[in-house]
């Protein structure tokens, strides 16, 4: 089942085939991190997707019931995030399920490397 992200504030849609996802270079397999890095959208990484840092951290605007619950070790990392918010998540961690499209926002601290 394929589905769409919108990452902002780039405006960049991607169709997302998850049975077509290679192996990821960082971060869960299927996550917003390794969709995000394939179609050429930066996001900051520092840790390489283990999850130990905070640098990945977007916001899920639509969607984020299709993602299941961060797990501990996510949500720690996450209170070490600016900016925190309800619908905030680790783009190395957070893979969506198929079920709806998403609206990702890339925070401004995590933009210094996105191709716009």
């Amino acid at each position: 089942m394929t589905y769409r992200i919108t990452f902002m504030p780039l405006g960049k849609t991607v169709e997302v085939d998850p049975e077509s996802l290679d192996e990821p270079r960082d971060g869960r397999k299927g996550s917003l991190l390794q969709i995000a890095l394939d179609n050429g959208v930066e996001i900051d990484h520092a840790c390489g997707g283990v999850p130990a840092c905070s640098t990945c951290h977007v916001i899920v605007q639509e969607g984020a019931e299709s993602i299941p619950e961060a797990e501990d070790e996510e949500e720690d990392m996450l209170d070490r995030a600016p900016g925190l918010c309800l619908h905030s998540r680790l783009a190395c961690q957070a893979v969506p399920n198929g079920s709806k499209d998403l609206v990702v926002e890339i925070p401004e601290w995590n933009r210094n490397q996105v191709k716009e």
